[in-house]
């Protein structure tokens, strides 16, 4: 894999949006576009090199548009699954998935990809 390719960063928007208990159930979609907002201006904290980001979505939060720097993938059913996909997609390019979801954690890392959690994105 080439150096300079940007590192995928796949976002659990169900997951990242709730860790934080700070009202996002009343409107899902709202708060999917807080984060996404809040990715685009501050990209992955702690990063140097290039990342593309796509922040996947699900359910109520379907429907969230793309912004320049985050790339929004609306999961036509389950988002852990979609994110499953995408790792597979990326056919070894070098892949960080954030969300603390055990199970996924353990679909995605078992195809190469590393994990971290809401909070390195959370602020």
């Amino acid at each position: 894999m080439d150096e300079d390719t940007p590192l995928l960063v796949i976002v659990d928007g169900a997951n990242v949006v709730g860790s934080v208990p700070d009202g996002w159930w009343r409107d899902r979609k709202a708060a999917a576009e807080r984060l996404r907002d809040r990715l685009a201006t501050d990209g992955l904290p702690g990063r140097t090199h290039p990342v593309e980001i796509v922040l996947v979505v699900e359910g109520a939060a379907r429907g969230v548009e793309s912004v320049p720097g985050v790339r929004v993938d609306s999961a036509p059913g389950s988002g852990d699954d979609r994110m499953v996909e995408l790792v597979a997609e990326a056919g070894g390019r070098p892949s960080l998935v954030v969300t603390a979801d055990r199970e996924l954690r353990r679909r995605v890392t078992e195809l190469g990809a590393e994990v971290t959690g809401p909070r390195s994105v959370r602020g």
